[in-house]
């Protein structure tokens, strides 16, 4: 777990301590002392972990064991003792640097970088047996759409700078339809259509409250975590030399 995590556990902990050792010492009329149970004082500071985390500034909803109990298995899903591999910490350091400026530039929020990670492992020619490609996993007519040439010839989903400046006119307007970021990168897993139905249907916005299907309903705690481990790689067992690289793209 990351430093924030074990800094507010740790002052915790040292609560408890101080509360036992004042409580009784300073007890004298063999009152029972107030303490602090050490279990529920790390239970505290996890629950203040994951509120902390978030995706576009659009935090986790405080207070849900549900919730909780999915970032959880997403954190853990990619740890280096389940992913084992850092092959998306060195795409990464390559890549990053030309999609965060195009990002910046159509005013999507720097986190949607983390999308072509859980889309294509950043791997540029990346097909789909669907018929998706790319970093961004684009399929033919959606890429066509936002200005992209795909034919027998030519596949412009390949090509690194002009997929992200498609992704992003795309985010841009799905944002304009949902008016949630957290909203926006569902709708870009599931589709516009498919995601507007579940909201009419169910008379729901926030995406953590929505009944989803299974790949959609992962898909920003997916990203969440992606960030995580990408922006915190030692706190979940990888060792990166040149950690620094992998943070946001400085002008």
């Amino acid at each position: 777990m990351k430093t924030k995590y074990i800094v507010a556990c740790s002052l915790m902990l040292m609560v408890c301590v101080l509360t036992k050792m004042f409580g009784y010492s300073s007890s004298t009329n063999h009152s029972k002392a107030t303490t602090i149970d050490i279990k529920e004082a790390r239970k505290m500071a996890q629950h203040a972990f994951y509120r902390d985390l978030s995706f576009a500034n659009e935090q986790l909803p405080a207070g849900d064991k549900g919730i909780y109990k999915k970032m959880k298995k997403a954190l853990k899903a990619n740890s280096f003792s389940n992913l084992q591999t850092l092959k998306l910490h060195s795409r990464a350091i390559v890549w990053f640097p030309i999609i965060e400026p195009i990002l910046k530039e159509y005013g999507i929020p720097e986190d949607f970088k983390y999308v072509p990670l859980i889309e294509s492992g950043l791997a540029r020619h990346q097909y789909s047996p669907k018929g998706a490609a790319g970093l961004w996993q684009f399929m033919p007519q959606t890429a066509r759409d936002y200005g992209l040439k795909v034919n027998d010839k030519v596949d412009e989903r390949l090509n690194v700078r002009l997929s992200t400046i498609a992704a992003a006119k795309y985010l841009r307007d799905l944002h304009k339809e949902f008016h949630s970021w957290t909203l926006t990168a569902a709708a870009y897993n599931v589709g516009e259509g498919r995601m507007k139905r579940r909201i009419a249907q169910q008379n729901q916005s926030n995406y953590f409250k929505l009944a989803l299907n299974h790949e959609t309903g992962k898909y920003v705690y997916s990203l969440i975590s992606m960030k995580e481990v990408i922006e915190h790689p030692e706190d979940y067992g990888y060792k990166i030399e040149n950690a620094r690289k992998l943070l946001a793209y400085q002008n």
